[in-house]
Parts: C-alpha cells; structure tokens; sequence
C-alpha cells in the first residue's frame, strides 16, 4: 500500500537518507560555484587548480553515493523504494561527475581565450545545481512540498531547453568565427560537456518527477 512507502512509513525512523542526498546536492551545488571560476580562469595553472578543487567534491559525492547504497542494501526498506533512492542518488553523482568532466576539459584544453557561450551554459549549471538543492531541502516532506517539487521539475526542464538553445548558437558561432582549427576543437569539446551537464541535471527532475507520481 502507499502508506507503506519510504516516504510515509520510514521517512521518519530513517531521516539520514534524505541528509545523504541533501549532503550531496549541497556538494554538486559547490562543484558548480567552483566551475564558474574554471570558464573565467586566464591561465592553466588557475584552471588546474579548480579542477583539483572540483576532484575533491567529485571524490567526496562518490563516498556519500556509496554510502547510500550501503545504507540502503542493510535498511528494512521494500526494493521497490530502495531502486527510488538508488536511482536518485546515482542521478545526483552523475550531475557531480559531468561538472568534473567540464573542469577536466578546461584545464587539459587550456584554451587561448574564454567563449562567453561557455559562461553562459555554466550558469545555467549553477541554476540547475540551486534548484537540486532546493528540491533535496523539501524532499523529506514530498507530500507537503509536492507543488515546490514539481516546479523544480519544470525549472530544471525548462533550463534544459534554453542550455539547447544557447549551444546550438554557440556552436553556429564557433564555426562562423573560429578560424583556430585546434582551439574550435577546444571550445567545441567543453561546450559539449557543458551542454551535457544540463542533460544529467534534468534527467535528476524526471526521477523526482517519477518520484513524486509515485508518492505525494
């Protein structure tokens, strides 16, 4: 019966689910304020040292993910509430290691020069990292907070949509004004993993989505 889900029936006697999942969406909101000084570094040393820093919360987001998948594989909770969780937090991780994969980019890369587009996608990542968080904060209460966490949902939908567009501009205009062949190769690439960094931040809003039919 639903009222014996996860979120009604064990939400209260197992809090630290929703901590670990909000501790992870806090991370993946500081790896995205760390990835906007990436796109306006200068130099490689600069954009090395935010990678490293960007590592480190990639590296502390994989410890809480397996943390959760502990916790859950020795909890008394139904499978069909474990894969929920599961799938929610490997979502979150992989949000985390995309912007990881954007730093990495950026400091291997090392272009001469910064695309504005590049800022652009990257603070469509910092809003998609906020809007995680909010929706982690009201989670715990999904029944109380279903409007709240379904306007997350369109947000980070909607995000999405204008990330699309401002790549597809970004890469008409790297072709009509790139003469460089090897920095158009370079720019491309990190707007292509900025782009998809939107996609993994969406695909966090369908889960909740799926999460939200299932128990508000």
């Amino acid at each position: 019966m639903m009222n014996n889900s996860f979120f009604s029936k064990f939400g209260p006697k197992e809090p630290k689910f929703f901590d670990y999942l909000k501790q992870v969406s806090e991370i993946l909101l500081a790896a995205s304020e760390m990835l906007q000084g990436a796109l306006e570094c200068q130099t490689g040393e600069e954009r090395k040292e935010f990678f490293r820093k960007i590592k480190e919360k990639e590296r502390l987001g994989d410890e809480l993910s397996h943390k959760i998948f502990e916790e859950l594989s020795s909890s008394f909770i139904t499978p069909f509430d474990r894969e929920d969780i599961h799938l929610l937090a490997d979502k979150l991780d992989d949000v985390i290691d995309r912007i990881n994969s954007c730093a990495k980019r950026i400091a291997i890369y090392n272009p001469k020069k910064n695309n504005p587009y590049e800022k652009s996608l990257g603070e469509i990542v910092k809003k998609d990292a906020e809007c995680i968080n909010d929706a982690m904060e009201e989670l715990g209460s999904i029944r109380k907070n279903a409007a709240k966490l379904k306007q997350h949902c369109k947000t980070l939908h909607d995000l999405e949509n204008e990330a699309d567009d401002v790549y597809e501009t970004a890469i008409i205009n790297l072709f009509e004004e790139e003469k460089d062949g090897i920095e158009l190769i370079k720019m491309k690439e990190i707007l292509n993993e900025l782009e998809k960094t939107t996609d993994a931040a969406e695909h966090v809003g369908k889960i909740l989505r799926t999460i939200i039919v299932k128990y508000a």
